[in-house]
């Protein structure tokens, strides 16, 4: 199984994960711009991240960089709506 292949039945979590970089972004009012540079990925993959018509696997040393910039824990990034 290629490392970049995301299970079907986990596509919702990454959308949901997206949603919620870019909800915490906008809160705190960076850019893709800002917060890419902050966190050493290119816009077009944080932006990649963010969409939610795309889904786009990172790691979770990304996922941990991404909450230290924009100041909130990590878990906040993985809560999911109902």
């Amino acid at each position: 199984m290629p490392n970049d292949h995301v299970a079907f039945e986990n596509k919702d979590y990454y959308i949901e994960v997206g949603l919620n970089i870019a909800f915490y972004r906008k809160r705190v009012g960076m850019t893709q711009d800002n917060l890419a540079e902050k966190v050493g990925l290119s816009r077009s993959h944080l932006s990649a991240i963010e969409a939610p018509n795309i889904i786009r696997p990172f790691s979770m040393e990304a996922l941990f960089n991404i909450a230290r910039a924009l100041n909130v824990e990590p878990y906040k990034l993985l809560q999911f709506r109902e």
